[in-house]
């Protein structure tokens, strides 16, 4: 199953999204492989950082976290799935892909995730985002989009949350990840606790 992660805009939290989902998925014994298409690959680099810090060796990772390109994402994404070595092959998006590459990825993914807090800015991103993601369902029948409600203040309310989402008319992922706590941060290694429901509520999407 491929599982994108796509913000017009950064700051909306979604590569710690991602990564919370890829080290839950690998500590329930799935077969994870991460990729970033950012050229300045962040998560590899924390990645190499982390082991060095704590003596881990590479291949001692619990999934491989893999660069690449909005022009040879397609291609990896085949050859991934191709091999039948991963039960997740999850897709960080950069935040300055292309029109052209997000039609591709969408075409290629089963679930694509929006993560957007409740600020105007970043509603009106996510709502631009979902418009311009719903046409490839029309080519990719079994595609599904959602939105991830997230870095929203621990004391608001879920009703609050899903009120201000209703707008976008979207399948809204719960709970929704609260901006200062554990979820604020993530190793490329470790999961958290707090993220199980959540990742459980996403890869749920994948079934229905």
């Amino acid at each position: 199953m491929i599982i994108s992660f796509i913000s017009r805009k950064g700051g909306t939290g979604k590569t710690t999204n991602i990564m919370h989902l890829a080290t839950t998925l690998a500590s329930q014994k799935k077969r994870v492989i991460l990729i970033e298409t950012d050229t300045n690959y962040t998560l590899t680099t924390l990645r190499k950082m982390e082991l060095f810090k704590k003596k881990i060796a590479e291949n001692d990772a619990p999934f491989p976290i893999v660069g690449s390109t909005d022009e040879h994402i397609i291609d990896n994404l085949k050859k991934f799935k191709k091999s039948k070595k991963y039960d997740y092959i999850l897709v960080d998006s950069a935040g300055k892909t292309t029109d052209e590459a997000i039609r591709k990825l969408c075409l290629e993914s089963d679930l694509v995730v929006v993560p957007t807090s409740l600020s105007q800015n970043d509603l009106l991103v996510a709502y631009q985002t979902l418009q311009d993601l719903k046409p490839a369902q029309e080519i990719n029948k079994k595609l599904k989009i959602a939105i991830l409600p997230s870095r929203i203040h621990n004391r608001t309310n879920q009703t609050t949350v899903e009120n201000a989402l209703s707008s976008l008319d979207s399948i809204i992922i719960s709970p929704f990840v609260v901006s200062k706590n554990k979820m604020a941060e993530f190793s490329t290694l470790s999961p958290i606790a707090e993220y199980k429901e959540i990742a459980k509520n996403i890869v749920s999407l994948l079934n229905k």
